[in-house]
C-alpha cells in the first residue's frame, strides 16, 4: 500500500533466504493484515524462507503442518504461548505442541505477572498494541485468567515451569521469553540452560514492559541468549530508533536476532518487515554482513529442526 515505505532491491537481496520469526496474521481473534495462506505465497515471491506463526491465544502447530503442505517451498512453523487460554505453565500443552513439530514456546505474555502490572508508559504517539484492547474486553466480562507466575517470591524458578522447560529440551524446541520482566528473563535463561534447552532468544527487550537495560541484554548474551529485534517496536514508537540502534552495537549484531512483530492491519505488510527493518540497519551505518548474520543466519538457527 502506497502510505507504507517500499524495501530496496538490496535489502530484499540481503534478507533472502530468512525467516520471520514473530508474526501476528489470521486467523486470529483480532484484525489482522493477511491470511497464513497469503502470506506464505507472498514470502515464496519476495525470497524468505519461512515465518512462525504468533498467537497469544492459541497453539499454531497444526496450522502451520496445513499452510506449509498448500504452498509447498515456505517452512511455515507453529508455536504455543503459555497464557491462559493454553492453561498458563502447562507442560501437557508445550508437549503436544512439541510433537506436532511446534517451534517456538513463549512464556506468559498478556498474562504474565510482569505484563498485567505494568506501568511503562509507552513513548508520545505510539500506537498501542492490538491484544489490550481485548484484554480489556475479555475482563470486563469477568474473564480474568489467573497470573501466570514463574518464580517464587524468593527469584527461584518454579518447579512447573522447569518441566516445561524439560519438554522444551526434550523436543529441541526454542525458548522465547515473552512479556516476562528482566529478572524474571534472566532466571529462566538460566534455568533453560540447566535443563539442556539449546536455543533461546529473548522476546523484544526494547518493548514497553521489557526496556531491558544494555548490561542486562549483555548478561543474557553471555547466557547464549540470542536478543530479539522486533521492526514494529520502533517502527509504532515504542522505542527509538537510535536506542534500538545503540544496543544492538552495545550487545553485538552476532546476538541479536531480526523479526517483523508485523500483522497489525495499520502497519506495512508481513513480506516487507525484514527488508524495510535492513534497509533502516543500512542508512544506520550497519554492514550488509552484519545485518544478514541477524536477519538470516540467527533466524535459520531458530526456525530449522536440528539435524540428526
Amino acid at each position: 500500500m502506497s502510505e507504507h515505505p517500499v524495501p530496496s532491491e538490496a535489502a530484499r537481496e540481503i534478507v533472502a533466504g530468512g525467516y520471520d520469526t514473530h508474526v501476528h496474521i489470521a486467523p486470529d481473534v483480532m484484525e489482522r493484515r493477511i491470511d497464513d495462506l497469503s502470506l506464505a505465497a507472498r514470502f515464496l515471491e519476495v525470497g524468505l524462507a519461512g515465518f512462525v506463526l504468533k498467537s497469544h491465544y492459541v497453539t499454531t502447530a497444526e496450522r502451520a503442518t496445513v499452510v506449509r503442505t498448500a504452498v509447498p517451498g515456505v517452512d511455515v512453523l507453529g508455536a504455543i504461548t503459555l497464557n491462559g487460554s493454553m492453561g498458563g505453565m502447562n507442560p501437557a500443552a508445550v508437549e503436544i505442541a512439541g510433537r506436532l513439530g511446534g517451534r517456538i514456546v513463549w512464556m506468559p505474555t498478556v498474562d504474565s505477572r510482569n505484563q498485567r502490572g505494568s506501568t511503562a508508559a509507552d513513548l508520545p504517539g505510539s500506537k498501542p498494541a492490538m491484544w489490550g484492547a481485548l484484554q480489556a474486553d475479555l475482563h470486563a466480562q469477568g474473564i480474568v485468567p489467573d497470573v501466570v507466575e514463574v518464580i517464587s517470591p524468593d527469584g527461584e524458578v518454579l518447579e512447573q515451569v522447569r518441566k516445561v522447560l524439560r519438554v522444551i529440551a526434550r523436543h529441541d524446541m526454542v525458548l522465547a521469553t515473552g512479556h516476562l520482566s528482566a529478572p524474571e528473563i534472566l532466571a529462566v535463561v538460566k534455568a533453560a540452560k540447566q535443563e539442556g534447552v539449546r536455543r533461546v532468544v529473548v522476546t523484544h527487550p526494547e518493548f514497553t514492559s521489557q526496556r531491558l537495560t544494555v548490561p542486562q541484554q549483555q548478561e543474557l548474551a553471555a547466557e547464549g541468549a540470542l536478543l530479539e529485534r522486533c521492526f514494529t517496536t520502533p517502527y509504532t514508537g515504542k522505542v527509538s530508533w537510535e536506542d534500538l540502534f545503540a544496543n544492538i552495537r552495545a550487545v553485538g549484531p552476532s546476538h541479536s536476532v531480526l523479526s517483523s512483530d508485523l500483522g497489525q492491519p495499520f502497519n506495512p505488510p508481513v513480506e516487507d518487515g525484514l527488508a524495510l527493518f535492513a534497509d533502516r540497519l543500512l542508512e544506520a551505518g550497519f554492514t550488509a554482513e552484519e545485518i544478514r548474520e541477524m536477519a538470516v543466519t540467527n533466524s535459520r538457527f531458530l526456525a530449522l529442526e536440528p539435524k540428526h
